[in-house]
């Protein structure tokens, strides 16, 4: 397995995953809105924005993506782990944890506190992975719409 930084030219590569990983949350983005972050994702000019793709002989199996940003507990930025997919064929494999892990070793590398993520409650498959990498910390996120 060969895992590196998303750059423009991986799009072709990163495109299907990222439908998949909407289609496994039952949503749609416009195709402006999926090119836009993209986009950002690749710009580091961008804020603290980016992430890995995962490739297996060529073929892309999964993607992360990550934002670094500022926090109030500590001098040390903290990374939140945005997005975490894996083709379905690649399941199983040690994808995930590769991905997590690899954000993990770019927060080290650029001095974050920790990283942090979560996932929907009904995601069983999900978690059985993330309590043996990290720590539920009991927190629960709420959202409110503008």
């Amino acid at each position: 397995m060969e895992i590196v930084a998303i750059e423009a030219a991986h799009f072709n590569d990163w495109l299907p995953l990222w439908d998949g990983y909407l289609v496994f949350y039952e949503t749609t983005l416009s195709d402006e809105i999926t090119r836009n972050v993209f986009d950002r994702i690749c710009d580091k000019n961008y804020g603290q924005m980016g992430g890995f793709l995962a490739f297996e002989d060529g073929v892309p199996l999964g993607l992360v993506h990550y934002i670094i940003h500022d926090n109030t507990w500590s001098d040390k930025n903290v990374c939140y782990l945005e997005d975490l997919f894996t083709a379905q064929a690649a399941r199983g494999k040690g994808i995930g944890r590769a991905l997590i892990e690899r954000v993990a070793q770019y927060a080290k590398e650029t001095n974050c506190r920790h990283v942090y993520w979560q996932t929907h409650k009904t995601n069983k498959t999900a978690q059985a992975l993330y309590n043996k990498v990290a720590e539920d910390t009991d927190f629960m996120v709420y959202k409110k719409n503008i």
